[in-house]
């Protein structure tokens, strides 16, 4: 299957993604520069980390107007699976791919570091091989990813079970301490309606291979290869 990497001035994780679908999964792979208008027939899309557009304004909140975001929205229409990962979470966001907003952490630092996030759902593109409840180890590396939904808002993401990823200690327990950011409810990570669009803080490319700290993160690219072959998402070429 391929990959479309979209890279955004600013992205800096986009190689990380690269790596991890090309060259450990053995995918096919491709960049897409903010300024196209089209996916190159792309079956999963990634939207990396880093600081798209420097992050002026707020984040993502400049990237949500590149042309290439036009594509992934009909993508994602069309039912196509995308992962924001980190900085890509973000954009979606703005973009209103995805419900809530990003703040500051409450530290009001920059926080960079292994934390632990539980499996909610595994009924979406990006979970399919994972087990409910699985705790994984990944890393963080952000400034603003505390999450923050109105409680309306929020109430609707945890009845339609859209929370897919959530900050817990080792054993799975949710704790204030786990919680690396401040995020409502320790949201680490959710999906769109449809479920085939997920956004999460932590980062899987980064955990994909064990001289890295850990390869926890590879059951989330695994999941949508898996999703795509078996035929249990939408085609959208």
């Amino acid at each position: 299957m391929k990959f479309a990497v979209v890279v955004f001035p600013g992205s800096n994780c986009d190689h990380d993604a690269y790596h991890a679908v090309k060259h450990v999964l053995g995918q096919d792979a491709a960049f897409v520069w903010h300024k196209e208008t089209s996916l190159g027939g792309a079956d999963a899309v990634i939207l990396p980390g880093g600081f798209a557009h420097g992050d002026y304004l707020r984040t993502g909140a400049i990237a949500r107007f590149s042309p290439v975001m036009q594509a992934v929205r009909r993508f994602a229409a069309a039912g196509g699976p995308v992962l924001g990962i980190c900085n890509g979470f973000q954009v979606l966001l703005e973009a209103g791919l995805l419900p809530g907003a990003m703040l500051r952490n409450r530290s009001v630092q920059f926080q960079c570091e292994h934390v632990y996030v539980r499996v909610e759902q595994t009924d979406t593109p990006f979970t399919l091989a994972c087990r409910q409840g699985q705790i994984l180890r990944i890393p963080i590396a952000h400034g603003e990813g505390n999450y923050y939904a109105e409680p309306a808002v929020l109430e609707q993401l945890e009845r339609n079970r859209q929370v897919v990823f959530r900050y817990t200690t080792v054993a799975g327990a949710v704790t204030d301490d786990s919680n690396p950011n401040g995020s409502i409810n320790n949201i680490a990570g959710i999906c769109s309606e449809g479920r085939n669009v997920v956004g999460l803080m932590p980062h899987p490319e980064r955990a994909c291979e064990l001289p890295l700290g850990s390869a926890d993160g590879l059951v989330v690219l695994e999941s949508v290869v898996k999703a795509v072959t078996q035929g249990a998402v939408a085609a959208t070429r």
